[in-house]
């Protein structure tokens, strides 16, 4: 059998109401607060959803306030800030989250683009240059400027 180092929410709403919460100490992390409950003896952070992690807040306000209003918890034992930085020590998920979505949304706009030039290609009435033909009038071109180039010099 495992045993989970965080209580949710669910659970720990439960406990007070049970009274068998004791103290709840807020913590600060390199990136916000945490919760600690005192349960007996032991201590467990307050967990993050559906995960075995502990929740973390980047407002030390709205880690009070979601105390205060969903676990009805309004006295602390202790407000540690000594670790305390509003810089994540390692990769912040949501972060990288934001990212992905973010590349995301611009491989899909890029896409898109992408497939309405081809079909602009495909349904364009004029006829098809060889490449040969092609190279030949680009040479031009560069030739062309560079002489511009050298007159202007």
């Amino acid at each position: 059998m495992t045993t989970k180092n965080t209580i949710d929410t669910a659970i720990a709403k439960r406990m007070v109401d049970a009274h068998a919460i004791c103290t709840a100490s807020i913590i600060g992390q390199p990136g916000g607060w945490s919760v600690m409950l005192k349960v007996g003896i032991q201590e467990k952070a307050l967990g993050a959803q559906r995960t075995d992690k502990p929740r973390l807040w980047k407002s030390l306000d709205r880690c009070v306030e979601y105390l205060k209003s969903e676990l009805r918890i309004a006295r602390f034992e202790l407000l540690d800030a000594t670790k305390f930085s509003p810089v994540s020590a390692g990769n912040n998920d949501k972060n990288k989250a934001g990212e992905r979505m973010r590349q995301a949304h611009e491989a899909a706009a890029y896409d898109k683009w992408l497939k309405a030039e081809i079909q602009d290609a495909i349904d364009d009435p004029r006829p098809n240059v060889e490449h040969d033909e092609v190279m030949r009038r680009m040479d031009e071109r560069i030739a062309a400027i560079k002489m511009r180039k050298l007159n202007n010099a």
